[in-house]
């Protein structure tokens, strides 16, 4: 903890000391001229101090509460997976079942203002994955992310979300609710410090862990300026395999999608995909399939596609009023079936 919380000292520098002089004990035994082999002058001098007592103290008070942990690269309990990858983080802040942190996992991700559709998807696939022992990663994010940590925890083998903060700090704010239950149910982690803010450069950086922690990662919905575009890249520089849900191709949300296609992630439209894909028996779980019955028999859904369309669109196809169109969508989306897009459009999403 002392060595981490010295101003300068990333993970980079933090593994080059202790590969150089052995314990944190013996860092901070280390004279200051030999320190400076490896850092620069200001920082031998911080170390030659001795760890910061007053910074630890919150930290130890946060570890004393149940369910808090702090994972270093000497624990039996550090994730493997991540011991796979170039710039391991040396320190983890864990809260939850820090067991999760072994255990088989797939990273699912994409946009944060995702579609109706995508959500529907990431949760469904979360779910079911979660209900073939995969735990799910994700960074905890709007859209996408959080509608794959819910999913995760309706299956059998729970979630891991990656944070950019502090574990002291929930963000988004709007994630409160799903951040306890996560705390509850599956396992939050972070390489930053208590108290650390939402900072931009800091999403980036979790990115390597989200990938790093999962065997596979699942890129639900995504445009080609994405940051899920950034965790699919490092993941396949990992070694991981990386699947993509295709997608309209009038849509931005999807176009990131098929440039990871194009650049030979895996196509995927349904469960028993990625099942095959690991080697792992296939459910029946399917995108997208919703309810055919019920398309069949409804005058709205059997001429509404998957891709947003307007009211004069849908008078169109279905030679219906616009009235009793307006009427038949309320009710539709009241029952879960169709939601109702800004810009005046509607998407089935059942």
């Amino acid at each position: 903890m002392g060595l981490s919380l010295i101003p300068g000292v990333g993970g980079e520098t933090l593994r080059h000391l202790l590969s150089e002089f052995g314990t944190p004990e013996q860092v901070y035994a280390t004279p200051p001229g030999l320190l400076r082999k490896v850092v620069s002058k200001s920082i031998a001098q911080y170390i030659a101090q001795g760890p910061d007592q007053v910074a630890i103290e919150p930290i130890l008070i946060w570890l004393a509460e149940p369910a808090n942990f702090l994972v270093t690269l000497a624990d039996n309990t550090y994730p493997k997976a991540l011991l796979e990858i170039p710039d391991p983080p040396p320190l983890l802040y864990v809260k939850g079942r820090v067991e999760l942190l072994n255990a088989p996992s797939m990273a699912i991700i994409g946009s944060r203002n995702a579609s109706p559709q995508g959500m529907k998807n990431a949760e469904e696939f979360a779910c079911a994955l979660s209900n073939d022992g995969f735990c799910i990663v994700s960074g905890m994010a709007l859209g996408i992310d959080g509608a794959a940590h819910r999913g995760a925890l309706r299956g059998g083998a729970s979630t891991i979300a990656v944070v950019g903060t502090g574990l002291d700090i929930v963000y988004p704010a709007r994630h409160r609710d799903l951040a306890h239950d996560i705390a509850q149910q599956g396992t939050l982690v972070s390489e930053f410090p208590l108290g650390t803010p939402s900072r931009a450069q800091n999403f980036p950086r979790r990115n390597r862990i989200i990938s790093g922690l999962a065997r596979d990662c699942l890129v639900v919905e995504a445009n080609v300026q994405s940051g899920s575009l950034i965790t699919a890249r490092l993941a396949t520089e990992q070694g991981r395999e990386v699947f993509a849900l295709p997608g309209s191709i009038h849509s931005p949300l999807s176009k990131g999608c098929h440039l990871l296609i194009k650049q030979g992630a895996k196509l995927v439209d349904s469960i028993q995909d990625i099942l095959e894909e690991l080697g792992n028996a296939p459910t029946s779980f399917n995108v997208s399939d919703g309810d055919a019955s019920a398309a069949e028999n409804d005058p709205v859904l059997e001429h509404m596609r998957f891709d947003a369309i307007t009211l004069d669109g849908l008078m169109q196809q279905s030679g219906l009023t616009g009235e009793k169109l307006s009427a038949m969508l309320l009710i539709l989306e009241l029952e879960g079936k169709v939601a109702c897009l800004p810009g005046g459009r509607d998407q089935r999403i059942m």
